[in-house]
């Protein structure tokens, strides 16, 4: 069977499946003012949930030890037992119909509008009054039980069995599966991406739930992305002038090193070089290694991180 049909057919964890005249921080006021005219959003965050962290997978790892599965391009949500969160802890407001009936434990997944269709995700997430229509769309898509104490294999069987109970069709356990080695990660990461799909996640199945980036947890797509802090505004030139050339973003220090700045200009679209995202906002790019200096290579901006939308 090609492995396109075998990825949707597979069981359920049985072994399958924005001009500027220099660059410039901007004044608080108008900071701010930028982000209160973004409408409509969140609601104002509270505690923010402690959620596990993935690192990036290298080669090497004992893959017959992790679960794969896809890693869906949405909003990674929270189901703390009575309202339902962003990572950041901001409230969203889903209609009733959709949490109804879910149980008082809490709930870790993605919710998600379908492949390559991060945008739509975020705008039906940001609304403060939920559009129906739009809301039936979504899926909350279920990867791990935070309050369980199990290892991740024995969440399993109750995020199965606690999906089934709650019986609504967008409602979805994820797919988890076992490969046995790196070619064939390979494999299903090439069919995932060419049907759409954003890379995968693999999950240690003997790991417990622990609010931290560790090896227990690990992502696999085919470029490596990270976040950055916008710190000012590049000026464009030539056919960007009147308008932001770049984002000047710093990543955060790690690992006793500095905090280093680069420019981010490349994947701003004409709409965001009008209109970019305020100082303080944080950014997520893509690159592909990083230079001798620690910077990124090929650096590329993707969005504005979800939960600061």
């Amino acid at each position: 069977m090609p492995m396109s049909k075998r990825l949707h057919n597979l069981p359920v964890t049985r072994r399958v499946p924005p001009c500027i005249p220099r660059v410039r921080l901007l004044p608080l006021a108008l900071m701010l003012a930028g982000l209160f005219a973004a409408a409509p959003t969140l609601s104002a965050a509270g505690q923010a949930p402690s959620l596990m962290l993935a690192k990036v997978y290298q080669p090497g790892a004992l893959l017959p030890d992790y679960w794969v599965s896809e890693k869906y391009d949405g909003v990674r949500g929270y189901w703390d037992g009575k309202e339902l969160l962003t990572r950041g802890g901001e409230h969203i407001a889903a209609p009733a119909w959709f949490t109804a009936g879910w149980p008082q434990t809490p709930m870790e997944g993605e919710l998600w509008a379908g492949r390559g269709q991060f945008a739509k995700a975020v705008s039906t997430v940001r609304q403060q009054t939920p559009t129906e229509d739009v809301w039936r769309g979504m899926r909350f898509m279920v990867f791990d039980l935070p309050g369980e104490t199990g290892t991740f294999t024995q969440r399993l069987t109750v995020l199965n069995s606690q999906v089934g109970q709650i019986n609504q069709a967008w409602v979805q356990a994820v797919a988890q599966i076992k490969v046995a080695n790196h070619q064939a990660l390979q494999g299903m990461m090439a069919a995932t991406v060419q049907q759409g799909g954003e890379g995968l996640m693999l999950h240690r199945g003997a790991s417990f739930y622990k609010a931290q980036r560790n090896d227990d947890l690990l992502k696999f797509k085919p470029f490596e992305d990270a976040e950055a802090r916008v710190v000012a505004h590049v000026p464009g030139k030539g056919k960007y002038a009147g308008k932001t050339g770049a984002l000047l973003v710093e990543m955060p220090a790690m690992d006793g090193g500095p905090a280093r700045r680069f420019k981010l200009g490349t994947g701003l679209s004409d709409a965001q070089r009008d209109n970019p995202p305020p100082v303080g906002t944080v950014v997520t790019y893509r690159f592909r290694g990083v230079n001798d200096g620690g910077t990124p290579r090929f650096a590329s901006f993707m969005r504005v991180r979800e939960d600061q939308l």
